[in-house]
C-alpha cells in the first residue's frame, strides 16, 4: 500500500506541487521542533531529519534537498545557541555536518528503494497481468485442464471443468478421482497417473469417463510431470473433448459395415470375418458352418402390401435372429431378403459338426415360420435355408458363400420352408440321421424296444446277476444297435423316456424272477444317464418303478458314469444316499475313463467299481493299461467296495484278474447279452 502511495505521489503531482508539500512538511516539522522543547535545548534536528526522509521518500530528489537546506539553516539559526561555536570542542561543527551526512544517505537509499520498489512492483504487475491471462485461457477454453499432487489430490481445476461435471467451486480442492467419479472411471485416471509418475515422462491417450449421472464422455488428454521450486511432484493435464468425433466414427463405422434397416453387420463385414476365420483355420483347423437364409415369397409381400410392411418383416426377421443365434456367432443381412448365420468352432467330426449346424437350422426355420405382426395385420413367412461346412480345407472366402447360395436354391427346389447342405454325402447322412430321430420317436411311442441281458459272473462259474442292455427292434431296419440311437436320444433328450422305460422294464423282469427259485436272488444293473440323474424327480421315479412292480430294490443296480461328477456333486451324493437307504446299491461305470476324483469317490455311497473294457482288452498288451486295471482292483479293495471288469474276452485276461483281487466278470468269455428267453435258458443250464 505504501509502495503504491508513493508511485501515485510521484505520478500523479507536479514538481511545482510537490515543492510546496515538501515546504508545508518542513514548516510543520520545525513548529512541532518548537513545540516539543526550547530553542537551545539541544536536539536541534530531532523533527527536522525525519520531515527531510519523508519528503525524499514520498516527493522525490530534489524536493528533498530543498528541504535538506531548509533544515541545516534553521537548526543553525534556531536551534543552535549562539554560545555554541564551530570547534571540535563543542559540537556545532558536526550537529550540522551529521545531519548533512545523514540526509544524504537517506537520500540515496531512499533513491534506491524507490528504484527498487518501482521494479518490483512491474514485476508483480506483469505476473499478475500473465495469471489473469492464463485464468481467462483456461476457464474460457472448451477443454478440462487439472493438477494433482503426486497423491492424486486436485489443487487446481479450471472452471470449464467444475461446470462440465457439475462441481462447486472449489468442492474438489484436496479430493481423489474415487470422490468425484465413479469407480471404474476413477481407476482408469489413477492408472495413466501412475504411468507419468513412474516414467516422468508425458502421456497422450485416449480416456473414457463417467459423470454421476452415467452419461459416458470420451477425451483426449495429456498428462505431464511438473515439479515445483521445492522439488515436490504434481500431475498436470488437460483433455479435449471427443465425443461427437467418436460419434461421428461411430456412425461412419455404422454406415459402412452395418445395415441400416436392421443394424445387423452387412456383406461387407461378413466378408471380413469370414476371411478372418478361414485365416485362422488355415493355422488351427476348424470346422465351422455357413448358413444362408432367404425368405420365401418375400417379393409377393412387397408387391401386395408395399416395401414398408416388407422392411417391417425384415425388422423382425433381424431381431428373432439375434434372438436365437449362439452369442459369439455371426449374423448378417446381405441385402434383400438374404440373411447369413457363420457358425463357428463345431465338433472337429464331420457329421457332428453338420448335425450341429442342423439343428441350428431347424431351430431358425422354426423360429421364422411363427405368425408376424405388420402393421396390426398377421403375417406367415418361411425361409430356406441352404448350408455348407467349411475351415477342414484352405479356400477363398467366396467359396462358402456360393456353396450355401446353390444350397439355398436346392431348398427352395425341395418345396421351400426346408434346408439343404451343398455337400451330397453330408446332406445323405443328415436326411438319415433326421429320419433315425422321427422312427425313435416313434419306436418309444409304439415301444419298440426290448432289453438283453448280459450275464454278470461271480468267479469262473457263478452267475451273480446281468446288465439290462436296451435294443431297438425296428419293423425296417431290424434290430438297430444300441451305438446308432443312443447319441441321437442323448442330443434330443429322447434319453429320459428310453431311461424310463429301461427302469421299468428292469423292476418288472425282477419283480417276475422273484418267483422264480434259481433267478431269484440275481441282480440286475441298469445304466443311468447323467441327464437322466439330474432330473429333479429322479428319486422318486425309482421309488415308483419298485412301487408298481414289487421289485425287492436289493436286488436293483444303478450304474453311474463319471461324467455325472463333473458339477453339482453334493446333489448327486444326496440323491444317492436317499436311494441307498432304500436298498438300492450302485455301481461307477467305465471307471477311469472319465473324471472321478479319489476326494469324491471317497465321499460317495458307491458298492462297486467297473473296470472299462477298454483297459481289460488290452491287458498284457499295454503296459499302461495294465498297470491302470490293477490300481483301480487295489483302490476298490482300500475303499471297501467290490470290483467288476466288462469286455473280459479271453481266458487270460479273466486269469490275470483274478491273480490280482478281481473276482467278478462280464465278457463275452461267458456270454454275450442276451434276450430274456435265452437268458433264462443260460440260468437253468447253469444251476443244473
Amino acid at each position: 500500500m505504501l509502495n503504491r502511495t508513493l508511485i501515485l505521489l510521484h505520478r500523479d503531482l507536479s514538481l511545482q506541487s510537490r515543492y510546496v508539500l515538501a515546504i508545508a512538511i518542513f514548516m510543520l516539522a520545525f513548529l512541532l521542533r518548537l513545540v516539543v522543547l526550547p530553542t537551545d535545548a539541544g536536539l536541534p534536528f530531532l523533527t527536522l531529519y525525519p520531515a527531510t526522509v519523508a519528503v525524499f521518500y514520498f516527493l522525490g530528489t530534489k524536493p528533498g534537498l530543498v528541504v535538506t537546506a531548509l533544515a541545516a539553516l534553521s537548526g543553525y539559526y534556531a536551534f543552535i545557541p549562539p554560545h555554541w561555536s564551530f570547534s571540535l570542542e563543542n559540537r556545532g561543527y558536526y550537529l550540522v555536518s551529521i545531519y548533512l551526512i545523514g540526509a544524504t544517505l537517506s537520500a540515496i537509499v531512499i533513491h534506491q528503494l524507490q528504484r527498487y520498489a518501482q521494479s518490483l512492483h512491474h514485476t508483480l504487475a506483469q505476473l499478475q497481468d500473465s495469471e489473469n491471462r492464463f485464468r481467462s485461457f483456461m476457464d474460457c477454453g472448451h477443454f478440462l485442464s487439472w493438477m494433482k499432487d503426486h497423491k492424486g489430490r486436485y489443487v487446481y481445476l479450471n472452471q470449464h471443468s467444475e461446470n462440465f461435471f457439475e462441481l462447486t467451486p472449489g468442492s474438489w480442492l484436496g479430493k481423489s478421482d474415487f470422490e468425484i467419479f465413479p469407480k471404474m472411471t476413477a481407476l482408469g485416471l489413477q492408472e495413466n497417473d501412475l504411468k507419468v509418475l513412474q516414467t516422468n515422462q508425458s502421456l497422450t491417450v485416449e480416456e473414457t469417463s463417467a459423470k454421476m449421472d452415467g452419461e459416458t464422455c470420451h477425451w483426449l488428454s495429456t498428462r505431464f510431470p511438473y515439479s515445483d521450486s521445492t522439488g515436490r511432484q504434481y500431475i498436470g493435464g488437460i483433455a479435449v473433448d471427443i465425443t461427437e468425433r467418436r460419434q461421428a466414427e461411430k456412425m461412419i463405422e455404422d454406415l459402412a459395415f452395418y445395415d441400416s434397416l436392421t443394424g445387423l453387420p452387412n456383406r461387407r463385414l461378413l466378408m471380413d470375418r469370414l476371411k478372418h476365420i478361414l485365416d485362422t483355420r488355415a493355422r488351427q483347423p476348424r470346422i465351422g458352418a455357413l448358413l444362408f437364409i432367404d425368405l420365401d415369397n418375400f417379393k409377393a409381400l412387397n408387391d401386395t402390401y408395399g416395401h414398408n410392411h416388407g422392411d417391417l418383416l425384415l425388422q423382425q426377421v433381424a431381431r428373432r435372429l439375434q434372438d436365437n443365434v449362439r452369442k459369439g456367432d455371426t449374423l448378417a443381412r446381405l441385402g434383400g431378403d438374404e440373411f447369413v448365420v457363420l457358425l463357428e468352432d463345431l465338433n472337429n467330426n464331420t457329421l457332428e459338426a453338420a448335425t450341429q449346424a442342423e439343428i441350428s437350422g431347424d431351430k431358425i426355420l422354426r423360429v421364422l415360420g411363427l405368425p408376424y405382426l405388420l402393421d396390426g395385420k398377421t403375417h406367415r413367412s418361411t425361409p430356406s435355408i441352404g448350408i455348407t461346412l467349411f475351415g477342414d480345407v484352405q479356400e477363398s472366402i467366396e467359396g462358402p458363400l456360393k456353396r450355401a447360395d446353390l444350397a439355398m436354391y436346392q431348398a427352395k427346389a425341395a418345396g421351400r420352408n426346408t434346408l439343404r447342405f451343398f455337400d451330397p454325402q453330408i446332406q445323405a447322412a443328415v436326411t438319415a440321421r433326421s429320419e433315425l430321430e422321427a422312427d425313435l420317436r416313434t419306436a418309444i411311442t409304439r415301444q419298440q424296444f426290448i432289453l438283453h441281458y448280459q450275464p454278470q459272473m461271480e468267479g469262473t462259474d457263478q452267475l451273480a446277476g446281468a446288465e439290462a442292455l436296451i435294443r431297438w427292434q425296428h419293423p425296417v431296419r431290424g434290430m438297430v444297435a444300441p451305438g446308432e440311437f443312443i447319441p441321437i436320444a442323448e442330443d434330443t433328450g429322447l434319453i429320459l423316456d428310453l431311461g424310463r422305460w429301461v427302469l421299468e422294464a428292469a423292476c418288472a423282469q425282477l419283480a417276475l424272477w422273484a418267483g422264480q427259485p434259481e433267478r431269484a436272488r440275481l441282480t440286475i444293473s441298469v445304466n443311468v444317464s447323467s441327464r437322466q440323474f439330474r432330473q429333479p424327480d429322479f428319486v422318486n421315479q425309482v421309488s415308483a418303478s419298485l412301487t408298481r412292480s414289487g421289485a425287492n430294490p436289493r436286488l436293483l443296480k444303478l450304474e453311474l458314469t463319471e461324467s455325472l461328477l463333473v458339477s453339482n456333486v453334493e446333489e448327486v451324493i444326496e440323491k444317492m444316499i436317499v436311494l441307498k437307504k432304500k436298498g438300492i446299491s450302485f455301481s461307477l461305470d467305465d471307471f477311469g475313463t472319465g473324471y472321478s476324483s479319489l476326494a469324491y469317490l471317497k465321499r460317495l455311497p458307491l458298492d462297486q467299481l467297473k473296470i472299462d473294457q477298454s483297459f481289460v482288452r488290452d491287458i498284457g498288451l499295454n503296459a499302461n493299461n495294465t498297470v491302470i486295471a490293477k490300481t483301480i482292483i487295489t483302490l476298490a479293495g482300500s475303499l471297501g467296495l467290490t470290483v467288476i471288469a466288462e469286455g473280459v474276452e479271453t481266458e487270460a485276461q479273466r486269469r490275470f484278474l483274478a491273480t490280482h483281487g478281481c473276482t467278478a466278470f462280464q465278457g463275452y468269455l461267458f456270454s454275450r447279452p442276451l434276450p430274456i428267453d435265452a437268458f433264462d435258458k443260460l440260468t437253468e443250464a447253469s444251476t443244473m
